[in-house]
C-alpha cells in the first residue's frame, strides 16, 4: 500500500533505506517520544525494523518529501495495535526528523493514512497517544480529528529509560476531515516510479 500527497509519497521501507532510516530517526529528542523504538538506534536496528513483515490491515509507512531530485526521508507513519489492548482500535503513530518539524508533514501525512484507514480498511476508530511533555504531538493529533479521552498511562520509552504519563486520544474516522486532497486518488500501485 502507498499513498501520495500534494508534498510527501509514503511507502513502505526497503532494506536499501536502512542507512537513511538511521539519519533520520537516531535522535534521542525523537526518539524519547516514541513507545517501541530502540535507544541507542543503529543501522543494525533499522535493517531489522526494515525486515519485518507487515500486515495488509496495519500499513507502515515511511514519510519521503518529493523533491525535484531523489525523495527525502522525513519520518515515519503507520497504525499498529497497542499490545496491551489487543482488540481495540488500531492506533496511529508516527515521527518526523528533526530537521523536518514545524512543516506540517506529520499532519499531511496523517490525513493520508486516516483516509486510507477509513476507505480502504474499513477502520470506524483509531486511537493515538502522546506523552504529556510533547504538546506538540497532542497538536497534531487535535488538527487530524483526535479527542483526548481523558485517561493517562504510562507508557515506557526507551530513550526516557522510563515510563512516562501518555495521555490517550481516539478519533471516529466518519467525522475526521478529509484533507485537501481525495485519498483514493493518491493511492497508487507499488509498480509505478516514485519519481518526484
Amino acid at each position: 500500500m502507498f499513498a501520495r500527497t500534494e508534498r510527501l509519497l509514503l511507502r513502505p521501507g526497503w532494506g536499501d533505506d536502512a542507512q537513511a532510516l538511521t539519519r533520520a530517526i537516531a535522535n534521542e529528542k525523537i526518539v524519547r517520544n516514541l513507545t517501541s523504538i530502540p535507544w541507542p538506534y543503529g543501522v543494525a536496528d533499522a535493517h531489522q525494523h526494515l525486515s519485518t513483515a507487515q500486515s495488509a490491515k496495519l500499513p507502515a509507512f515511511l514519510i519521503f518529501a518529493r523533491t525535484q531530485q531523489n525523495p527525502e526521508l522525513v519520518g515515519g507513519i503507520g497504525l499498529q495495535t497497542d499490545p496491551q489492548n489487543r482488540f481495540g482500535p488500531p492506533e496511529l503513530g508516527y515521527w518526523i526528523a528533526e530537521s523536518h518539524w514545524g512543516k506540517g508533514y506529520a499532519t499531511e501525512a496523517g490525513h493520508a493514512v486516516i483516509n486510507l484507514a477509513r476507505d480502504s480498511l474499513k477502520c470506524q476508530r483509531i486511537a493515538a497517544g502522546y506523552f504529556a511533555d510533547n504538546p506538540a504531538s497532542g497538536a497534531v493529533l487535535r488538527k487530524l480529528g483526535f479527542e483526548t479521552t481523558g485517561q493517562i498511562v504510562a507508557r515506557h520509552s526507551s530513550a526516557r529509560r522510563a515510563g512516562a504519563p501518555m495521555l490517550l486520544a481516539i478519533a471516529d474516522l466518519n467525522d475526521c476531515v478529509s484533507s485537501d486532497m481525495d485519498a483514493s486518488r493518491h493511492r497508487v500501485s507499488a509498480r509505478e516510479r516514485w519519481a518526484a
